[in-house]
C-alpha cells in the first residue's frame, strides 16, 4: 500500500467512528474510547451530558466497574488529545 492509501484509509477510518460517536451520543448512549494507555480491560465511557468515566471490565466480562470520574479539565483534554469535537 501507498502512503496515499494509508492516509485515505485513515481518514475515513477516524471519520465512520466519529459518525458513531455522534450518533451514540444523540441517542443518550455511552461511547467507549480505547486509547493506548490504558491496559487492555480499561477504557472510558463518554456520557451525552459530557462526562467522562474511566472503567475496567468486570471479573464476569458483561459489565464495568468505574475506577474513577475525569474532571472537565481532563475530559476536555482527552477529548482535544484524540480529536473528539
Amino acid at each position: 500500500m501507498t502512503m496515499e492509501t494509508l492516509v485515505s484509509l485513515n481518514e475515513k477510518g477516524s471519520g465512520a467512528v466519529k459518525q458513531l460517536r455522534k450518533q451514540r451520543l444523540i441517542s443518550g448512549l455511552p461511547f467507549m474510547i480505547n486509547v493506548r494507555e490504558l491496559a487492555g480491560i480499561k477504557c472510558f465511557l463518554e456520557y451525552p451530558d459530557g462526562s467522562i468515566i474511566e472503567v475496567e471490565r468486570s471479573a464476569s466480562g458483561s459489565d464495568f466497574e468505574t475506577i474513577r470520574t475525569l474532571t472537565p479539565i481532563e475530559a476536555s483534554a482527552l477529548r482535544d488529545r484524540y480529536q473528539l469535537r
